[in-house]
C-alpha cells in the first residue's frame, strides 16, 4: 500500500463497517487472502460489481491484489481502515 501506508505503520479498522453499508471505490479494507485464508491483506476497493470487490494495492508494481486472485466477495472483507499512523 505504499505510499499511503509504509511497512511498520499501524492501521485502526472498524470490523462493522460494513454491516449496515456497502464498501465504497475508494474505501481501503482489511481483507481476508481468499485462497491462503491464514493472511490478511490491506487494499483500497477499485471497483465493485455484483457483490463482488476488485482490490489494488497503491504499488500497483509490487502489489498482489485482485489483478491476481480477481474480485472478492463481501465475506472477505473483515473492515474498513479508519485510521493509520
Amino acid at each position: 500500500m505504499e505510499p499511503t501506508l509504509t511497512p511498520g505503520d499501524q492501521v485502526l479498522v472498524h470490523p462493522r463497517a460494513y454491516r449496515q453499508s456497502v464498501p465504497e471505490v475508494g474505501d481501503i479494507v482489511l481483507a481476508q487472502h481468499p485462497f491462503q485464508h491464514q493472511f490478511y491483506l490491506i487494499k483500497r476497493i477499485q471497483a465493485v460489481k455484483d457483490h463482488s470487490y476488485f482490490l489494488v494495492g497503491d504499488n500497483v508494481a509490487a502489489s498482489t491484489d485482485s489483478r491476481t486472485f480477481d474480485a472478492i466477495s463481501l465475506d472477505h472483507i473483515l473492515g474498513k481502515v479508519t485510521s493509520f499512523f
